[in-house]
């Protein structure tokens, strides 16, 4: 990936933090576009990092404050709001969505242009594994994921073979956002136990996935949902 222009909306923490880091750790110039800048300056190689100060649910992104030319783009922002079908609102049905689905839009259209310029374009977008697998109080969550899902293979279907755009779909990782649910030993050891790897996603094993796919090593892949849950979705035990 080296010398590649990489911009990560959401990048400032959680898993967004960590494929900063390892886009960084492999030789690409790195935007950041978040509301806060949280201690990105203390990675290594910041000097290749530049920060954008954008709300992505009331800002647009300043096409001149990107380089001409993007070979990579990922959307990180997500949300967890979960509830039983009685009480789940419509104002959280339109709170995921406008995060999830119409904040990655405007910024994947903002970019697009950047992005036709690279020899090698990759966007990758994020799901969630409540888009492929029933999961009571997820109402939201699945919908507004399933929704990216859906846009990711139309988009690659628009843009190939210019612009390749993938997916992945983690399930709950170990970041601020899932504080609530690991707050306790009891509750980190009973969700590790839900998984047929016996164990909660790190950041960084999300970030691998993601990694993949803006490098050259997935250029044959375009349309596709990578599901890193540890075997949640798929396997049974």
């Amino acid at each position: 990936m080296y010398a590649k222009n990489i911009l990560v909306v959401g990048g400032s923490r959680g898993i967004g933090r960590s494929v900063v880091e390892h886009c960084l750790e492999q030789g690409a110039n790195t935007i950041v576009v978040s509301r806060t800048e949280g201690d990105l300056q203390a990675l290594a190689d910041s000097s290749r990092l530049q920060h954008l100060k954008v709300d992505v649910l009331s800002d647009s992104i300043d096409p001149t404050g990107l380089p001409e030319v993007v070979d990579g783009f990922v959307f990180c922002p997500g949300s967890i709001q979960l509830g039983p079908i009685r009480a789940t609102k419509s104002e959280v049905m339109r709170e995921d969505f406008e995060l999830n689905v119409v904040a990655a839009l405007r910024c994947f259209q903002t970019v697009l242009a950047n992005l036709k310029k690279s020899e090698s374009a990759s966007a990758v977008f994020f799901s969630s594994v409540a888009a492929c697998q029933g999961l009571p109080m997820h109402t939201s969550v699945a919908a507004s994921k399933g929704a990216i899902e859906s846009l990711v293979r139309t988009w690659a279907a628009e843009l190939s073979p210019k612009v390749r755009v993938n997916c992945v779909a983690p399930a709950l990782t170990d970041t601020a956002l899932a504080e609530r649910f690991l707050s306790t030993e009891e509750k980190r050891q009973a969700m590790a136990a839900m998984y047929p790897l016996q164990r909660i996603g790190a950041p960084q094993d999300i970030a691998n996935a993601v990694v993949h796919l803006l490098s050259p090593e997935s250029s044959w892949m375009t349309g596709q949902v990578l599901r890193v849950d540890g075997g949640l979705s798929s396997v049974k035990k």
